[in-house]
């Protein structure tokens, strides 16, 4: 049997031990009949009306995954692949359909937040402590969130308050000396005012995060840890009904070792904040608004043999949206404004180019959601004008029809765009400044399948890029690069089919998802760094009572190239991984959780002569979380 298979056939051999005659009444049912998705469409949509293929992962998913960080969550869902230069704690990214980090948007509770130097979250900043929920929409959403959303969108939500006051703690202790305690209290005071407070704090000893192929001015052999501190609070009150006032707050700091030689301990402190003040009003039966200021922050100071520098962004945001509802139909209107700005000091020294930079981009868009008998269909556009890149003008069209109560089949088409960075633009001898953005067109087939505790999803893409930022060699690039440039020389094909499926027998639940991609860089006939061929999951969870459930979980991922180049030097070798985890509750509100991460202790690369975890387990207890 080859390597690859192994795991699969584990999981498969360990969930057939177990019986399947009794049926618990209170076992948890995998329909996502009751849930809603917001991501998607800028308003609550239930599931099984969404055209955008999607994935919601719940609190209890987040509480039972025991997942070192929101990367290591996110690499077991269904079209992503992550990369991370060592363990949790160091720089990582995450690709969509084979898109980079950059070619994403992320949304903390509304708020979007990124680097506008490097592009893409700051991943090693999320706390996956502070989160109660994550949607992840796939393929091009420019249309409604403007620039960078080629990939998709991950927007993250945090605790919110409901119910009556009550507290939540968890603390969790597992190998390389991690330690995790959150505490927090959420719920709702008299009728019209709800809140949540949480306060976190992790940290671990971590090891190596490189290996001694990094060579002299990389590698360190000691230990790369990390420690994070995390708040979180947001306040809602209820003025008179359909009418509310609200605010939510979010700040983490991260401060992490990484490897940059022998000559000192680097560190790396990366710091979010996010805040935001918004207002909703139903000011007939047919139309309602939302008006929210938000304000995000996205930090990182670097202390290392290099030297010493701090690169911030911030990011101002106002937003209007208006739904009108025309029957079943909503109509909606959208205007916005965003400011980016950019602080770079390096060795006490601003930055040239780049230190003080600031653009701002206007927007208007509009959507309309239908939907009438067997018939869905959805349509936006949108318009975002920069200050730094002129205008760009998206839009996409989606239909879909149910060809039964449990089948539907969906198209769609839809045009995005990424803004480039301040780097791609201004960093000295390396931008230029009159990079235009990225551009792409996507067309998409899908077919959904939902009936019971069964949902199945098959979807083909193909995503057409254009003016592909890229670092250009010397005979592209304007006069007075001697070392290559950042340049908009390239083209990509991102096609793929990803297969998505969770069912239950009795007390036994499985899931699993296979990606069979190609990314290819058009230009230059390479595949596009760091991204597989085929990658997938496979989960198995057997209920053994009603208190108590254990799982298996693999991860598979094919080869990789780690440079654009494509030389055999390079190669990232396939991996699997197997996971077990166990969870029962051992009174009232009260979980434990133990999990064995890397069970068959793979040695395996994320980033060439950059470590990961080996095997390793995580001991939690979880209280008041519902």
């Amino acid at each position: 049997m080859t390597t690859v298979f192994k795991p699969l056939a584990l999981s498969l051999a360990l969930a057939a031990a177990f019986p399947s005659a009794t049926v618990f009444a209170q076992a948890t049912s995998v329909s996502t009949a009751s849930n809603v998705v917001i991501t998607a469409g800028r308003q609550t949509q239930a599931a099984k009306d969404v055209l955008a293929d999607n994935v919601v992962i719940t609190a209890e998913d987040i509480a039972k995954s025991g997942a070192a960080s929101i990367v290591d969550l996110l690499q077991q869902q269904r079209g992503i692949e992550i990369t991370r230069n060592g363990g949790p704690g160091t720089t990582a990214s995450v690709f969509m359909r084979g898109g980079s980090n950059a070619q994403n948007v992320v949304l903390i509770d509304g708020v979007r937040i990124g680097s506008s130097t490097t592009g893409g979250a700051t991943w090693s900043a999320i706390p996956l402590s502070q989160i109660d929920r994550i949607e992840v929409v796939y393929g091009p959403l420019s249309s409604l969130y403007g620039a960078d959303a080629m990939g998709g969108v991950i927007q993250i939500f945090t605790k919110k308050g409901t119910g009556e006051i009550s507290p939540t703690v968890s603390a969790g202790l597992g190998s390389y000396g991690t330690r995790k305690l959150q505490a927090g209290i959420t719920g709702s005071v008299g009728s019209n005012l709800s809140l949540s407070l949480s306060a976190a704090h992790e940290e671990s000893d971590g090891f190596s995060a490189s290996k001694p192929g990094a060579g002299m001015y990389t590698y360190n052999p000691d230990k790369d840890g990390y420690k994070m501190d995390s708040f979180n609070g947001r306040l809602v009150w209820e003025i008179s009904k359909g009418y509310e006032l609200g605010a939510s707050i979010l700040h983490s700091r991260n401060d992490a070792q990484f490897d940059a030689g022998t000559a000192q301990d680097d560190r790396s402190v990366s710091t979010l904040e996010t805040i935001a003040v918004f207002g909703r009003g139903k000011f007939t039966d047919n139309w309602s608004a939302s008006l929210q200021y938000a304000q995000a922050a996205d930090k990182g100071y670097t202390d290392a043999s290099y030297g010493k520098s701090q690169i911030d962004t911030r990011q101002d945001s106002l937003s209007l949206q208006n739904d009108i509802r025309i029957g079943k139909d909503v109509l909606q209107l959208i205007a916005e404004t965003r400011e980016e700005k950019v602080e770079s000091v390096s060795g006490g020294i601003p930055a040239a180019g780049i230190n003080g930079r600031k653009r701002t981009t206007n927007s208007f868009a509009a959507s309309y959601v239908f939907k009438q008998d067997a018939h869905l269909a959805s349509a936006s556009i949108r318009n975002d004008r920069s200050s730094q890149y002129g205008s760009n003008t998206t839009g996409s069209v989606a239909y879909g029809y149910r060809l039964n109560e449990a089948l539907r089949v969906n198209a769609s088409y839809g045009t995005s765009f990424r803004a480039p960075t301040y780097n791609e633009l201004y960093y000295q001898g390396y931008g230029v400044a009159t990079n235009r953005p990225e551009k792409a067109k996507n067309a998409e087939i899908g077919l959904y399948y939902e009936q019971g505790d069964t949902q199945l999803s098959a979807v083909y893409y193909q995503n057409k890029a254009t003016d592909l930022l890229v670092t250009a060699g010397k005979d592209v690039c304007p006069t007075g690069y001697p070392y290559g440039c950042a340049y908009n020389v390239n083209k990509a094909t991102l096609s793929g089919l990803t297969i998505g499926g969770t069912t239950r027998f009795a007390d036994l639940t499985l899931r699993g998802s296979i990606d069979i991609q190609d990314p290819k860089d058009d230009t230059t006939g390479k595949r596009l760094a760091r991204r597989s061929k085929q990658h997938g999951t496979l989960a198995v969870e057997y209920a053994l009572q009603k208190d108590a459930k254990i799982g298996v979980e693999t991860i598979y991922s094919g080869d990789r190239f780690d440079d654009a180049a494509n030389t055999s030097a390079r190669v990232l070798g396939s991996y699997n991984l197997l996971n077990l985890y166990a969870t029962y509750e051992v009174a009232k509100n009260t979980t434990v959780l133990a999990r064995w991460n890397n069970a068959l202790n793979k040695d395996y690369e994320l980033a060439k002569n950059y470590a990961t975890a080996g095997s390793n387990v995580f001991v939690g207890v979880n209280y008041g979380f519902k």
